[in-house]
């Protein structure tokens, strides 16, 4: 065998004497036979042994008998030739050439990147190259070459060409009924992984490969002269006798299955005519033929399913698609079509108006690409009902992997999807109120804000809604709410979103959209105005109307970078801005929120640290009564290492926000109860009281009678020496609630004070309900008792009232003589001030008590 290139390089071959520039150099692979002795090695040059006419016709030749042309490509002078037989290859005359910019102009569109690369690194490092590609010829027709190529070097080393051949895989003009043609043609059978045999015009066999050999279980030599039909069991030996004899007369091709003569196999024979007889290729069939025989259970099998089953043929992939070849009964049951009314039409009849486009165009695209489709899809009965499918799509081969047909498995998931459906909706909507709930509104928040939209966001919350539930019912409090939520969407325009956070606090989310230009601050009064005139209509509630109000906090967004919590955040601050302010009004976020809020959080946050590290103390203000201290009030301090004291104004309403109320408050109450248990073995000190102050979210509390029970019996005291103080707040809603509890704690003997009287929740009906011991006046009416006619009034009304009602008085704050004579002219004899002694830590107290004198006894016992 010869290997042929054409030298470019212009170089001279020392033992051919000489040689010009272009010259074509044929190397022969076997030249170690030449005899003499060569400077060129193993490629040495023919054209030593023959003419350069010679050598050129000889080239010529090799490259016709081969289907093989070959080309150069010369780097420095930017050069490409052709030979004629490559020109020819590619049908063109000789002389033809593509321009050197562009030498892959033939290669089809998808191969050329791949191609030019390979010559890229043959140019760059003279990596040499041996491929496979599709050319197009100048006549339209796609032919599959080998293109060969390798590096040319000058003198000094460096590379000045390339050099290769293309050679045609199946020469188109090679002669028709040969057996080389057939071979190659057929991807080289001859010597493929394939079985291939020939028989002559007699029907026996003349070659056999090793393939063949091994599928027939004889050797080459037992198989050659046989007649081809005789491989086979008996009954077929007729049958395939006539099928060959015919081929042969006719020089037809032809196709057989049939079992070998051993009963071992099936054999799929398919023959081809050629100068010779019939060139014959053998396939083992066995499964297919298993396979076959299984068909018709399987097919029964699939029959019985309750899964749809669709099979389609392989295409085509356009309109209108492929036609259904087999459906089962369950696809008959669901879908009211009978078979004869779907096969030889497409799938196509199953779509209807809620069939999703993209899933179709996503099915078409799988089934280009010969691939596997799962989806769920919306089909449609005969009488045009929709249902949703799981539908699975899948391809079916042969054993050539070429597509044969389409396998559809379908399962009716309509009752999954509505489920679905539902969930779906319930995670993104109110089911009380239908509106959108707080996931889809920091969804749409999201959006905006990160598409730098303008816009509004309103926190709506309802004034006092916690008294309609408590007294009137849970159910005619949603009634209420689904009330405003209708109202709320009547406010705004579509596409405005109203959601429920939860309770009876609302949300509107007001964005400048190009579908709707607004002004955000503008839009924001406007609707705002709209939802407190709206929500301030009467309520027609069974059996009652009923009149509400809200209060509306605004923040605005998009002109500077927010988070969403942060929007959140602000519109709340806002909205208890305008609690703060009366109610019943809209308040825009003001940054100075935001600083208060803040250190709102920050002092809560050193709280918690304080009661995690034991850092509250309590101190203890005396009581003061005609014989002399009566008790003390227990008084919760805090002494911050950064801060300082901090008043108890400021963080005990902290500590109800975060709900560390609870916990400390109980702490004051065992600590107070555990030193009345000390004092109580002490005969001078046995007759003092202490009044732990009790916040309307501990009284509240399930727990809080039995707490209270719990720390008198641990401490041993008698219940009577504990006063608890209420605040008026209590009285504000629930009331059916706190006498019910403050009766127990009655019954279990503990006294109840009303503190801080007149300054708040004074609804003096509700005074004869309640069982109290005993009134407090609030040091706002005793600071100017002496010179403030109208905070003298106050506390002479509340000592009468508290003495018709027999009830105990003590007033806070007395910090002069001239107060307390004052008061005790007007009845009170139980004082509490600074006039006697500030609060106290225990030491000190105790301390101070020891400096006193001793009182009577009888004085001194109440």
């Amino acid at each position: 065998m010869m290997f042929i290139m054409p030298m470019l390089d212009g170089r001279v071959n020392p033992d051919c004497g000489g040689g010009s520039h272009g010259e074509v150099r044929v190397v022969a692979a076997a030249a170690k036979r030449r005899t003499g002795p060569t400077r060129d090695g193993p490629s040495s040059c023919l054209r030593c042994l023959v003419q350069p006419q010679q050598a050129q016709a000889l080239l010529e030749l090799v490259e016709r008998s081969t289907s093989t042309g070959v080309w150069a490509f010369d780097l420095v002078q930017g050069r490409l030739q052709w030979s004629d037989q490559l020109a020819l290859i590619h049908g063109a005359a000789p002389g033809y050439a593509p321009l050197a910019t562009e030498p892959f102009t033939h290669v089809v569109q998808e191969q050329r990147d791949a191609l030019a690369s390979l010559v890229r690194q043959c140019e760059r490092h003279g990596t040499p190259f041996d491929t496979e590609v599709q050319v197009v010829t100048l006549q339209g027709r796609r032919i599959w070459v080998r293109y060969v190529g390798r590096a040319v070097t000058g003198g000094d080393g460096r590379i000045t060409g390339i050099e290769g051949l293309v050679q045609e895989v199946a020469p188109h003009g090679h002669p028709e009924g040969t057996l080389l043609r057939h071979t190659v043609s057929m991807g080289g059978a001859m010597g493929s992984g394939e079985a291939f045999a020939t028989i002559d015009p007699h029907g026996r066999i003349t070659y056999v490969n090793e393939k063949a050999e091994q599928l027939l279980g004889l050797p080459g030599a037992g198989l050659i002269g046989r007649s081809i039909w005789a491989l086979f069991r008996k009954r077929a030996r007729l049958k395939l006798e006539e099928q060959f004899r015919q081929a042969l007369a006719r020089n037809a091709s032809f196709e057989v299955a049939e079992m070998d003569a051993r009963m071992a196999h099936w054999l799929e024979l398919r023959a081809y005519p050629f100068g010779a007889g019939l060139a014959v290729h053998l396939r083992d069939v066995t499964a297919r033929h298993k396979a076959q025989e299984q068909l018709v259970l399987l097919e029964g099998s699939i029959a019985r399913l309750n899964d749809i089953v669709i099979i389609t043929e392989a295409g085509p992939f356009a309109y209108p698609g492929p036609r259904i070849v087999f459906v089962n009964e369950a696809f008959e049951r669901r879908t009211g079509y009978a078979k004869e009314e779907v096969l030889g039409r497409t799938p196509r009849i199953l779509q209807g108006a809620k069939t999703d486009r993209a899933v179709l165009d996503r099915i078409r695209s799988a089934m280009e690409q010969w691939e596997r489709v799962r989806v769920d899809i919306v089909n449609y009965t005969k009488a045009g009902e929709p249902f949703w499918v799981d539908l699975d799509v899948s391809p079916v081969w042969d054993r050539e992997r070429k597509l044969t047909h389409w396998v559809a498995v379908g399962r009716d998931i309509t009752e999954r999807k509505n489920a679905e459906e539902k969930i779906q909706y319930l995670a993104f909507y109110d089911p009380l109120t239908q509106l959108p709930n707080r996931q889809l509104l920091m969804d749409r928040l999201q959006d905006a804000v990160a598409a730098g939209r303008e816009g509004a966001l309103m926190f709506i919350d309802l004034d006092n809604f916690k008294v309609l539930n408590d007294t009137m019912g849970h159910q005619k409090g949603d009634l209420l709410l689904q009330q405003v939520a209708r109202r709320l969407r009547s406010c705004v325009s579509a596409p405005d979103l109203v959601a429920r956070l939860g309770g009876d606090e609302f949300v509107i989310l007001l964005e400048d959209r190009e579908d709707k230009p607004l002004d955000p601050a503008e839009a924001a009064h406007a609707v705002s105005h709209r939802v407190l005139s709206a929500l301030g209509e009467p309520y027609v509630l069974p059996g009652c109307l009923h009149h509400g109000t809200c209060s509306i906090g605004v923040t605005l967004f998009g002109r500077e970078p927010s988070a969403m919590s942060e929007l959140l955040k602000q519109a709340d601050l806002a909205m208890y801005g305008a609690k703060n302010a009366g109610r019943d009004t809209v308040r825009f976020f003001d940054p100075g929120m935001q600083l208060l809020a803040t250190a709102h959080a920050a002092l809560a946050a050193d709280l918690r640290q304080a009661w995690r590290d034991k850092a509250l103390q309590v101190e203890y203000q005396p009581q003061v009564g005609p014989a002399g201290m009566t008790g003390a009030e227990a008084l919760l301090r805090w002494d911050h290492a950064q801060r300082g004291v901090v008043a108890p104004s400021d963080f005990v309403p902290a500590a109800e926000e975060t709900g560390l109320i609870i916990p400390i408050g109980r702490w004051v109450l065992e600590t107070a109860c555990a030193q009345l248990a000390q004092w109580a073995r002490r005969a001078d000190r046995s007759h003092l009281e202490i009044a732990v102050n009790v916040s309307v979210a501990q009284f509240r509390h399930p727990d809080f009678v039995d707490e209270v029970m719990r720390a008198v019996v641990a401490s041993g005291i008698e219940p009577r020496k504990l006063t608890l103080e209420l605040t008026e707040s209590l009285l504000a809603d629930g009331i059916e609630v706190t006498v019910a509890k403050m009766g127990s704690l009655k019954d279990m003997g503990v006294q109840l004070s009303l503190d801080d009287f007149g300054i708040g929740y004074s609804a003096l009906s509700y005074l004869k309900r309640l069982p109290l011991d005993q009134l407090k006046i609030d040091r706002e009416f005793v600071k100017e008792i002496l010179t403030d006619t109208n905070d003298a009034a106050i506390a002479r009304t509340i000592i009468g009232l508290a003495r018709s009602l027999g009830l105990d008085v003590v007033a806070e704050g007395v910090e002069s003589e001239a107060q307390r004579d004052y008061l005790a002219r007007q009845g009170c004899e139980r004082y509490q001030g600074y006039l006697f002694c500030h609060p106290l830590p225990i030491e000190r107290l105790e301390a101070f008590m020891d400096a006193l004198p001793t009182p009577e006894p009888s004085a001194a016992v109440k």
